[in-house]
């Protein structure tokens, strides 16, 4: 089977090409490690394989809840798309726990 314009980032099981025998061989990154890579797999695919880029980490946003117990969040953006079954991009979007402390939370009724 040839892998020649079908490589696949990840896991992809609609991500194959008929081998030998009628057998199935596959052309997505997974393949590695399951072991049932097409002949040509590294030749087309991980050669051209380009990983995920992403930028610095934004701003922490304001807590959610001016008084008490909220969240805050921040992300970042992807500079480069991973391509050719590239390493996958990593988290986004992170969230964490905050106390929101306004002047007016003690004198709110």
């Amino acid at each position: 089977g040839s892998c020649w314009h079908r490589c696949c980032p990840g896991r992809n099981n609609a991500c194959w090409a008929p081998g030998t025998y009628g057998a199935r061989c596959y052309c997505d990154s997974y393949c590695e490690r399951t072991g049932d890579c097409c002949e040509d797999y590294h030749a087309a695919c991980r050669r051209a394989a380009l990983g995920c880029a992403v930028g610095p980490w934004g701003r922490w946003s304001g807590c959610s809840s001016p008084c008490g117990t909220g969240s805050e969040a921040r992300s970042r953006q992807v500079t480069v798309p991973p391509r050719h079954g590239g390493e996958p991009c990593p988290d986004l979007k992170q969230r964490r726990g905050c106390l929101g402390e306004h002047p007016t939370c003690g004198t709110a009724k």
